[in-house]
């Protein structure tokens, strides 16, 4: 048995008597036609691990994608108890994420909860949470703390696991909101330009998930926040401008224009200017060196952006 700083004891993976190794389980992923979920998926296949892509449209391109690159791609709703219950039989392991976009911050729990329980009761040997940076410290953030309800459930399980809290995504600055202003020539960014937050790629949040789902022991009951580093709007505008060869600036938008389209939103940057977030990104690299932390230049050069 293991036991991580006082939390409970979780048998390691050689301590299933009679099971089949955890690497020859298939790792169900939640989300996997999405962004995260997809970008662990493909980072799961190219480690050789054999990825169940839960999905509740399983005839979708980005399901035939994930298809193609050798996923076994399967029907899962979490509002159907029965559709996760055959998803999960015989999965090794899980990677979940919630997210209210799309529906709202009880059904994000309720969901997630639901995905948890039928990820116990298939008996699961590990499970990966997807979470939000800081999530875990009542934010006051709605979309975090809705998060944090959802680790607290997981916590109480006798289950390993592990929670990852990413911070802010680089894809979202690739976004068709985004690039409308960016057309134009202006980064906004509900932020003082020159102040730095913590920033990741997808695709680094699907490598570092793929390596604690191959290293199970090594994070059971542990919870990492994750980022490539710190940058500032302006470092944002700037790498932008290099990548797209247009020139782009970096202009705040207040949070009371925030405030109008989404008050969660508004929280959110509220709390990022005045507790701001905390990720000790170099102790975080020399722990995993292995991980390719792209950093936002080389994220900016690999897309190809359409201004």
């Amino acid at each position: 048995m293991t036991q991580i700083n006082g939390l409970p004891e979780f048998p390691e993976v050689s301590e299933f008597p009679g099971f089949p190794e955890v690497s020859e389980l298939p790792v169900a992923v939640t989300g996997a036609t999405g962004a995260q979920g997809g970008a662990t998926a493909r980072a799961l296949l190219r480690a050789g691990r054999p990825v169940r892509a839960l999905t509740r449209d399983t005839g979708s391109p980005a399901a035939a994608r994930l298809a193609a690159l050798g996923a076994h791609v399967v029907h899962a709703d979490f509002d159907a108890p029965a559709t996760l219950a055959a998803a999960l039989d015989g999965a090794g392991a899980l990677f979940a994420m919630s997210t209210p976009f799309g529906t709202d911050l009880d059904t994000e729990v309720r969901q997630g909860i639901a995905l948890l329980d039928a990820a116990a009761a298939a008996g699961a040997r590990h499970v990966l949470l997807t979470s939000a940076t800081n999530a875990d410290r009542s934010t006051g953030i709605p979309h975090f703390d809705s998060k944090q309800r959802i680790e607290q459930h997981l916590a109480g399980l006798d289950l390993p696991w592990t929670v990852i809290g990413p911070a802010a995504f680089l894809d979202n600055y690739g976004n068709d909101w985004t690039l409308r202003s960016l057309r134009e020539g202006v980064f906004h960014l509900p932020m003082p330009s020159g102040v730095p937050i913590p920033v990741i790629a997808v695709e680094t949040i699907g490598a570092f998930a793929a390596h604690v789902l191959t290293h199970p022991d090594a994070y059971a009951g542990r919870r990492i926040d994750i980022a490539s580093q710190w940058c500032t709007g302006d470092q944002i505008a700037a790498a932008i401008a290099a990548a797209s060869g247009r020139p782009i600036r970096c202009e705040e938008v207040p949070l009371t224009v925030v405030e109008t389209y989404s008050e969660d939103l508004a929280a959110m940057f509220r709390y990022f200017q005045e507790s701001g977030l905390d990720i000790d990104t170099d102790g975080l690299h020399a722990a995993h060196p292995d991980i390719d932390w792209q950093p936002l230049e080389a994220w900016a050069a690999a897309r190809t952006w359409d201004l």
